[in-house]
């Protein structure tokens, strides 16, 4: 057993109310005023973007900023990654002063630049050395410590069952798993059969929490109701709609989903985050940070010929000129 003095699960159940939402890390999308904006409407806990051990203990100021939290976020979860155990162990140590509430590591990034050097899902390929890292950092802070990760390398590698267990046996405190394999990426669809049959193993006992295609109240409401998860994670869903934790929350309590509000209303909560943006990075840098939610925003989706229009506002590079044309779509969706 871990040296942490946390009786579990019982310390995730003093952090949360039953079927918990969390926010997934995510590269350039959970940003401090995201998590904020995602924990507004609802979200249990937030995670940060992932961090390189290795950039974080040479003290890369990219990096330091990311370990930025605010108590308005807590619940909150720092997310590091790497290949080495020495740096790995170290970087939780960093982490560990900024006092998070969970301290996560990585084992499931899928991206070429991080899984093909064996950090990330990369580790998914050598598990001994996944369970000697977790197991150390486990040891050596004195934070909870969760681990995200996938089902397997490819279809012929799925070990999450048996790796479950062991990471268990390092003792932490909860496990993600996205029901794809790293060879996926995010092509296919999630196996939750797999995340639900870790769930139900009859020998652990440790919260998991399941990922992966969850886009909607009724599809949350099932993965909690099918497969048993303690908690279910949202990611790219999230991405232009940071209310769908308050719709998933409706849902999970009455049964039926909560009712449409006004366009205007969505698109003032995307000008909320652009602002955010731009007060923390500047205009220029602030807009191109919002990009990405513009894109995904699902309140765009439904408007006819509005590919030309979604092009020209994503080539915009001031406030005044993106919200002038924004204004214009909402004038002429009324």
């Amino acid at each position: 057993m871990s040296k942490n003095n946390y009786s579990l699960p019982f310390a995730f159940h003093s952090f949360f109310s039953t079927r918990p939402i969390f926010l997934a890390p995510m590269e350039n999308v959970t940003n401090v005023y995201f998590r904020s904006l995602c924990k507004s409407f609802g979200a249990d806990m937030v995670y940060t973007e992932f961090i390189s051990a290795d950039a974080l203990i040479h003290r890369i100021d990219k990096m330091q900023k990311k370990l930025k939290v605010n108590d308005t976020e807590r619940p909150i979860t720092i997310q590091i990654y790497g290949q080495d155990k020495d740096t790995m162990v170290e970087a939780a140590r960093i982490c560990e002063g900024v006092h998070p509430d969970f301290l996560d590591l990585n084992f499931g990034c899928p991206a070429r630049k991080i899984a093909w050097r064996g950090a990330g899902a990369g580790m998914l390929r050598n598990p001994e050395k996944m369970i000697e890292i977790t197991r150390q950092i486990v040891r050596t802070v004195n934070i909870p410590i969760t681990v995200k990760t996938r089902l397997g390398w490819d279809e012929n590698n799925k070990i999450i069952v048996d790796l479950a267990e062991r990471l268990q046996d390092t003792g932490i405190a909860l496990l993600t798993i996205h029901g794809r394999t790293r060879s996926q990426m995010y092509t296919g669809k999630a196996d939750w059969d797999l995340i639900g049959a870790v769930k139900n193993n009859p020998r652990m006992y440790i919260p998991i929490c399941g990922n992966g295609d969850i886009t909607s109240p009724q599809q949350c409401k099932q993965a909690f109701d099918q497969y048993g998860v303690d908690a279910v994670m949202i990611g790219r869903a999230a991405i232009g709609a940071p209310w769908l934790f308050q719709e998933i929350k409706h849902y999970l309590l009455c049964v039926s989903l909560a009712p449409r509000k006004s366009f205007e209303y969505y698109l003032s909560i995307l000008k909320q985050q652009i602002l955010q943006s731009v007060s923390q990075l500047g205009e220029r840098r602030g807009i191109l940070n919002s990009r990405r939610h513009i894109a995904a925003s699902p309140i765009f989706k439904e408007i006819p010929n509005f590919k030309p229009t979604k092009i020209t506002m994503l080539q915009e590079v001031t406030v005044s000129s993106l919200f002038e044309i924004m204004d214009n779509i909402s004038n002429s969706s009324n």
